[in-house]
């Protein structure tokens, strides 16, 4: 199989705390200890012959309008070849525990600003992934009201943009019908290793460096 990646490329990962993962912020090369990590990891052991530069710009608690203020410095000044873009959930979250709900037209719209000033500025390929909600624990599944639209957004947008598309949303309902969604997701939201390793495959799938 012949990965999507070439020799040299610049993959960025971008999005929130699920991107994050305890990355360093004083060292720029730092990619945190999740799904991020694990995809970049298992890359570079199949094919290190192609020198594919990872970085991870991820930030807990960020939403489409955070990474809007922040896309010059933590997306075109590094001049990625890939940009990996996975946000969604605060912009659900933040209607149920702080009544500051983003409506599915701004998300949409402040979705496809970033990805026009992306193919503007650099010649970046995308690979859009699937904001996701677990039913785990209790209350998490009235989130789907809200995010589901939001999905159905992306998978738009995916589709507009020629993007390689990851269905995280898709795969954790899958495999909550084998094992607990906490065993995926402790609170829903956050996955667990188990989790971010299941991302991490689906990732390198979707990049054709797995079959």
């Amino acid at each position: 199989m012949q990965p999507l990646f070439t020799t040299g490329d610049v993959v960025l990962f971008q999005g929130d705390s699920i991107t994050d993962w305890g990355r360093d912020r004083e060292d720029p090369t730092h990619l945190g200890s999740g799904y991020a990590l694990m995809a970049a990891a298992w890359f570079q052991a199949l094919y290190p012959e192609l020198e594919v530069q990872f970085i991870n710009r991820g930030i807990g608690g960020n939403r489409v309008v955070d990474l809007e203020a922040r896309w010059q410095q933590d997306c075109l000044d590094l001049h990625p070849g890939w940009v990996s873009l996975l946000i969604g959930i605060n912009d659900t979250w933040r209607r149920y525990d702080n009544a500051d709900p983003t409506s599915t037209q701004r998300y949409e719209d402040g979705y496809r600003r970033l990805l026009d000033r992306t193919v503007q500025a650099t010649q970046a390929r995308l690979i859009l992934c699937e904001p996701f909600v677990l039913p785990y624990p209790a209350g998490r599944e009235v989130w789907r009201e809200d995010l589901d639209p939001k999905i159905a957004v992306v998978r738009k947008i995916a589709r507009e943009y020629n993007a390689i598309y990851v269905p995280f949303d898709g795969i954790f309902a899958q495999v909550a019908t084998q094992r607990a969604p906490e065993f995926w997701a402790a609170d829903g939201v956050h996955p667990t290793p188990a989790g971010h390793a299941l991302m991490a495959q689906a990732w390198l799938r979707a990049v054709k460096a797995l079959a």
